[in-house]
């Protein structure tokens, strides 16, 4: 993973891709997943994500895995938690009450690393790898979840007229990385308003991704 791009990014502050709220999709659409209070949703390149506290908040626990060291010490200060902070191996371990957040690359966090998870939120790591690493990632994701049902959301755009992330991703592929391992269904398909960075008309997917 491009670490240094992402390093500088966080660093000069160019985080237009966090939110300053909860992603209304999380809201409107988590209870596709049909979960029960107590259960643990793993959140990929989770960022500080203020979908984290709103989880959180739901009463659920909350794994993440972070490339970015300073974004989960964000995280957790906006969270008003002082984290437990521990290092295995490429992997450094920040939890605290329901919520662990793993740092590093996402390709280094096994199933053993992480635990066992009842669903995964998806919202902006797909996205934000370019495909030759989509490609590694997706298997990756399903065999380190232990194949959990997904709830995630997909971009597609004329990928000629802006440069990702996030990247343009189109239903075939989605079905190419998942369709083996799950039903797949779209749950809306929606034109971003004023396009995606405002440079180019996008449409958002949302998907539910259950065990077949």
């Amino acid at each position: 993973m491009e670490k240094n791009f992402w390093l500088q990014r966080w660093e000069e502050g160019r985080i237009a891709f966090h939110r300053s709220e909860v992603n209304p999709v999380l809201v409107e659409y988590f209870k596709g997943l049909s979960l029960e209070k107590g259960d643990r949703i793993f959140v990929p390149l989770c960022g500080k994500t203020l979908d984290i506290a709103w989880l959180l908040a739901q009463g659920y626990r909350v794994a993440g895995a972070e490339l970015i060291e300073m974004a989960v010490e964000q995280l957790f200060t906006e969270l008003g938690v002082t984290p437990k902070v521990v290092v295995t191996g490429e992997i450094k371990h920040y939890s605290a009450e329901n919520i662990d957040i793993f740092v590093g690359n996402v390709f280094d966090v096994s199933d053993k690393t992480l635990g066992p998870v009842d669903a995964i939120y998806d919202r902006a790591a797909l996205v934000a790898l370019p495909k030759a690493m989509r490609d590694r990632y997706a298997p990756h994701l399903v065999s380190m979840t232990h194949q959990a049902p997904q709830l995630l959301i997909t971009y597609e755009y004329d990928q000629n007229l802006m440069a990702g992330p996030p990247f343009s991703i189109s239903p075939e592929e989605v079905s190419h990385h998942y369709s083996d391992r799950y039903n797949i269904s779209l749950l809306k398909s929606t034109e971003v308003p004023g396009g995606l960075k405002g440079q180019c008309v996008a449409e958002e997917s949302v998907w539910l991704l259950e065990k077949s």
